[in-house]
């Protein structure tokens, strides 16, 4: 039997402005004493489409230490997006 990947806790909060916050707290993969919490502000945008608004995602070691994890879909987008240009003299 495959195990599904769920979060060890999730919660939610609707903001005044009608968007909502949410928050994940995920297991570490190389060390299941470490975890991710990965927050995020979703909101409607013009076309009543649901979008990620922003997002932060936490790397907490299993001795307790912080540090942000980059945004994996940002770079994603800017690499698809933003092609590189090159400037010669």
């Amino acid at each position: 039997m495959q195990k599904t990947n769920q979060p060890k806790a999730r919660f939610s909060a609707r903001l005044p402005s009608g968007e909502f916050l949410n928050l994940s707290v995920w297991q570490g993969k190389s060390d299941p004493k470490s975890e991710i919490i990965r927050a995020e502000v979703r909101g409607l945008n013009k076309q009543q489409e649901w979008q990620t608004v922003a997002r932060i995602a936490l790397f907490r070691t299993s001795d307790g230490r912080y540090s942000q994890l980059p945004d994996r879909r940002r770079q994603t987008e800017t690499s698809t997006t933003d092609p590189t240009i090159e400037i010669g003299e």
